[in-house]
Formats: structure tokens, C-alpha cells, sequence
């Protein structure tokens, strides 16, 4: 059964951790609305490409336009099904937006699925709504889940793995895309036939 999913955006979002989620989600039949304060439906955001090429932190290069198809100010999380927050420098601003912080709060606290990824953590932190919860996100926002009440799942050094607790779905980067979608896509109750 199809999903309406929500996805909060900022400029400088990490590009394949908005990109990819939003395209296969629609691939596989759900309804995507991305949306960011201050624009609206047909604007775009900047985006940025993380990549981890054995530096001690990622690095970053300008990553593509990426449009916005729904007005944020004009978003009733009541009537989505599920909420997904990429990663990138996005999270770090976005988290000072009260709005913001009520929908992933509805999100949570109803217990509708959330997938979180990298820096993305950092909007579930800012709303208090992790306290024991056990999440993973980039290794930089570890003390931020540990400071909000949180436990930290360690998950492999290629980040390539993704933890769930309750309705909530958290990984490190986009190189864990296949097993943090495929485990936001068993929150769904999507079934992919073979």
C-alpha cells in the first residue's frame, strides 16, 4: 500500500541522502513531498557531496539542484505517513526552526516510521525525543544522542550498516543506503516482489 512520506530539506543537504530515498521511494509506488522552510514547491536547494577519502572528517563538493514539490509552510504532518531527514550541513539550521522541530516531534511521538541519516540525528536530538532510544548517525553527532539521552549503536567502520529502534531508522552516511532504505521500507510495510 502506498506511503505519503515527508522529507525536510535545507540547502546544503547531503545530496545522495536526499537524492536516492527520494527517487526510489517514488520508484517503488510511495508519494514523496520534500519540503523546506522559506520555499516553496518548484524552488530548489543546493546541494553538497560528502565523501570519505581517508581524510580524519568527510569532504565536501557542490552537489546538484535539488526541487522542492511541496510548500513547507502548507505541511499537516497529520496527514503523512512516514518522515524521512537526510544528512548534510542542512540539519545543523534546520534545528532552530520551531516548526521543524514539532514535525519530527508528531512524527516520533505517534509512532510513525522516521528514517534519520548522518547529520540528520541531529533534528531528532534537537527535539528531545531520543532519550533511550538507541540511534547511529556520523561519528561527529555521537556526543549530541549521548547528551540528549540517547544510546549509541556502533555500527561497522564502512558505514555501511543501519539500526532500528522502535519506529526509528538511523545510519551513518549514504554508503548505507541499501540496508537503512531496506529497513525503512520494512517500517513501511512495503513489500518488494522479486
Amino acid at each position: 500500500m502506498a506511503k505519503k512520506i515527508l522529507m525536510i530539506v535545507g540547502d546544503f543537504v547531503e545530496d545522495y541522502e536526499a537524492m536516492v530515498p527520494f527517487q526510489m521511494l517514488k520508484m517503488v509506488g510511495h508519494t514523496v513531498h520534500a519540503v523546506c522552510p522559506g520555499k516553496k514547491a518548484g524552488e530548489t536547494v543546493k546541494t553538497a557531496v560528502h565523501d570519505f577519502e581517508g581524510d580524519q572528517t568527510y569532504t565536501e563538493k557542490r552537489g546538484h539542484n535539488f526541487m522542492i514539490n511541496a510548500n513547507f509552510d502548507k505541511i499537516d504532518p497529520k496527514k503523512y505517513d512516514a518522515l524521512i531527514i537526510p544528512g548534510g550541513r542542512a540539519p545543523e539550521y534546520l534545528r532552530l526552526n520551531d516548526k521543524v522541530i514539532e514535525i519530527v516531534k508528531h512524527f516520533v511521538t505517534s509512532g510513525k516510521p522516521v528514517a534519520a541519516i548522518c547529520h540528520g540525528i541531529q533534528l531528532l536530538t534537537a527535539a528531545n525525543v531520543i532519550k533511550g532510544k538507541t540511534l547511529t548517525a556520523y561519528p561527529a553527532v555521537k556526543a549530541e544522542i549521548l547528551l540528549a539521552g540517547g544510546k549509541w549503536c556502533d555500527v561497522n567502520a564502512t558505514f555501511s550498516n543501519a539500526c532500528v529502534d522502535g519506529n526509528i531508522v538511523t545510519a551513518p552516511a549514504w554508503p548505507a543506503h541499501p540496508e537503512w532504505i531496506r529497513k525503512f521500507l520494512e517500517l513501511l510495510g512495503t513489500k518488494i516482489k522479486a
